[in-house]
């Protein structure tokens, strides 16, 4: 059974393993044990038992936005609806602390996220510029073809 939760610094270890690959062809940025360590607070784990199969962060850019980021989930384990149940954890938690308006996703898979209620929006339209610090340490930056999509809170309330 596949339970939802938010990771502990014992898990960095098994999160770094788990991303590596996808670190390495640059389908996700490469964060620093202390990066991760730093940010434990914003992350989400899915696990089976106790192995981990999956995780992303729900990272706050400011009170209207926050960012789903680094979602990966284990070769053995996609297509069976852990992805979709860690966004909408995420999803949750954004209401929860008062998120006012958007969450925001830069992806290569936008069709998973607008099966979730996303919708693509060009990335000169993104809110907060601040999110392209995070572009600098990208091996694609800066020619990058990740989509970018928003998650309208204010148009999901009861969703």
């Amino acid at each position: 059974m596949i339970t939802i939760q938010k990771a502990k610094l014992s898990d960095i270890a098994s999160m770094q393993e788990l991303v590596k690959d996808d670190v390495s062809s640059g389908v996700i940025l490469a964060r620093s044990e202390d990066e991760v360590a730093t940010n434990i607070r914003s992350y989400v784990l899915a696990k089976d038992g106790d192995l981990l199969v999956g995780y992303t962060a729900l990272h706050i850019h400011s009170k209207r936005l926050a960012e789903i980021r680094s979602l990966i989930v284990h070769p053995n384990y996609r297509a069976k609806g852990i992805g979709t149940q860690m966004v909408s954890f995420c999803l949750d938690e954004a209401r929860a602390i008062g998120i006012e308006q958007d969450v925001l996703v830069l992806t290569y898979v936008p069709k998973f996220f607008e099966q979730l209620g996303f919708k693509e929006i060009k990335k000169e339209e993104i809110p907060e510029h601040k999110i392209w610090a995070d572009c600098i340490k990208c091996i694609h930056f800066p020619v990058c073809n990740e989509v970018a999509l928003i998650y309208s809170l204010l148009e999901n309330k009861g969703a």
